[in-house]
């Protein structure tokens, strides 16, 4: 299913957007420390927005965010290349299976085309199935093993 929601990259001036974003993920990972507990500031958020490498796209619902994702631009050196990471993406629960997150992707793979990078990737959890299912439908699977190497 096609969806009709647009799609907005946030800027500097989206600070507000942004964090009704955090509150879509904090719901949706049901993770309110990561995504609600000591926010950082209007200034942080503005200069990370503003950065050519962080990509945030919110699906808009009227004034509403009802979903959205964040990104991340790679540049590689095993080539003169770069590579987008999908680190979050979240649709509100009243919003689903009504082809945001697609709409989503879709939108963050024409970034990836405009910039130039030779591949949108993205993980997903064991167990996830709804998440499995998207992104087996939109791309190619690979098992991996994720490690957290803490400092």
């Amino acid at each position: 299913m096609a969806s009709a929601t647009p799609i907005h990259r946030l800027a500097p001036s989206d600070v507000a957007m942004l964090r009704q974003l955090k509150a879509v993920f904090a719901e949706a990972f049901a993770d309110v420390d990561t995504y609600r507990v000591a926010p950082p500031g209007d200034a942080y958020c503005r200069r990370v927005l503003g950065k050519p490498d962080v990509i945030v796209l919110a699906a808009v619902k009227d004034t509403e965010v009802v979903g959205g994702l964040v990104a991340y631009l790679l540049d590689k050196l095993e080539r003169e290349r770069s590579e987008i990471y999908l680190y979050d993406l979240a649709v509100a629960e009243p919003h689903r299976r009504q082809g945001i997150a697609t709409a989503l992707i879709r939108r963050l793979q024409a970034v990836a085309d405009e910039v130039g990078a030779w591949v949108v990737f993205v993980q997903a959890d064991h167990g996830d199935d709804p998440a499995i299912a998207l992104y087996t439908k939109l791309g190619i699977r690979e098992d991996v093993l994720h490690f957290d190497l803490k400092p």
